[in-house]
C-alpha cells in the first residue's frame, strides 16, 4: 500500500499536474474533498477505480477507508485542493499513516493564491513596493489563529497579503487593514477561482463593502490586498535590462562604446 497526497489546484481540472494525473490514473481508491475539489478531476481515474467524497466524512471514517485499503494493499490517492501543504489537513493523516507504517508521498499542486494572481493578471511582487507575500487567514470554527498572527499584526508588514477562508469576515478585516494600510490600498477578491462560476471583484480599502455584500463572498474567496496592486504602478524590475548583466547574459554596448 502506498498513499499519495495529490494537490488538485484549486478549480480547474486541467491545472493539476502531469505527476497528480497520472497516480490517479493508477489508483485503487481515490479520495477527494468534494467541497473544494472538482468532481471534473476524477476523468484521470480508471473506471474500476473506488472513488469516496469526503466531504460528509469526519477524521475517523477516513481512517477506515485507509484500513481496508491496508488490507487490500491498494495504491491511494488522497486528492485535496489547491496545495497539500497549505490548510490542507493533512498533518493528522499522515501520523496515523506513520503509526502503521504505511510509506505515503506528497505531490504538490498549484494555490489557489497563484491562481487568484493569474486570473487577475497580476503579479504579487514588485521590486521597492513589495518583495514578501503573507498567506494568512482569520480565525474559523475549526481552527484559531495564533494572537502573534492577527491581521492587524500582520498589516503592518504593508506587504502584499493572500488572506485564505475568510469571506465571512471582511467587515471585520477591513477595519483590521486600516489600521496600517492607506485608504486607497486595493483588495481583490476572487471566487472559485478557475471554476466555471469564478467571480471576482476589484476594490479599494475605503470602498469595498459599500460595493459587495461581504454574505454573497463567504465561501471559497481568496483576498489579495497590497499596494503592488495598482495597475499603474511602473515597471521598475531591471531583471531584463539590457544593462542589467548575469552569468548568462552580458551587457548590451551603447553606440559610443561599440
Amino acid at each position: 500500500m502506498k498513499v499519495y497526497f495529490i494537490g488538485a489546484g484549486p478549480g480547474a481540472a486541467d491545472l493539476i499536474t502531469v505527476r497528480g494525473a497520472e497516480i490517479l490514473s493508477r489508483a485503487d481508491l481515490v479520495l477527494y474533498a468534494g467541497s473544494l475539489v472538482s468532481e471534473d478531476i476524477l476523468q484521470y481515474c480508471r473506471e474500476d477505480t473506488a472513488c469516496v467524497n469526503t466531504a460528509g466524512l469526519h477524521l475517523e471514517q477516513q481512517l477506515e477507508w485507509y484500513r481496508q485499503a491496508k488490507q487490500h494493499d491498494w495504491l491511494v490517492a488522497r486528492v485535496h485542493s489547491g496545495d497539500p501543504a497549505i490548510y490542507g489537513a493533512t498533518a493528522e493523516q499522515m501520523r496515523h499513516l506513520r503509526e502503521w507504517g504505511v510509506d505515503f508521498e506528497i505531490v504538490p499542486g498549484v494555490s489557489s493564491f497563484t491562481a487568484a494572481a493569474a486570473c487577475f493578471g497580476a503579479e504579487l511582487t514588485k521590486p521597492s513596493v513589495a518583495q514578501s507575500i503573507i498567506l494568512t487567514r482569520t480565525t474559523g470554527r475549526a481552527s484559531g489563529v495564533p494572537e502573534r498572527e492577527a491581521l492587524a499584526e500582520l498589516a503592518a508588514h504593508q506587504t502584499t497579503l493572500c488572506i485564505f477562508l475568510s469571506g465571512p469576515h471582511l467587515a471585520s478585516m477591513v477595519a483590521d487593514l486600516c489600521q496600517h494600510y492607506p485608504d486607497d490600498t486595493p483588495i481583490w477578491l476572487i471566487q472559485k477561482a478557475t471554476w466555471p462560476q469564478e467571480r471576482k471583484h476589484q476594490s479599494t480599502l475605503a470602498t469595498v463593502l459599500d460595493e459587495v455584500n461581504p454574505q454573497e463572498w463567504a465561501l471559497s474567496t481568496m483576498i489579495l490586498v497590497g499596494e503592488v496592486l495598482r495597475e499603474e504602478l511602473p515597471d521598475v524590475s531591471r531583471l531584463y535590462s539590457s544593462q542589467y548583466t548575469h552569468r548568462f547574459r552580458r551587457r548590451e554596448k551603447s553606440l559610443t562604446e561599440a
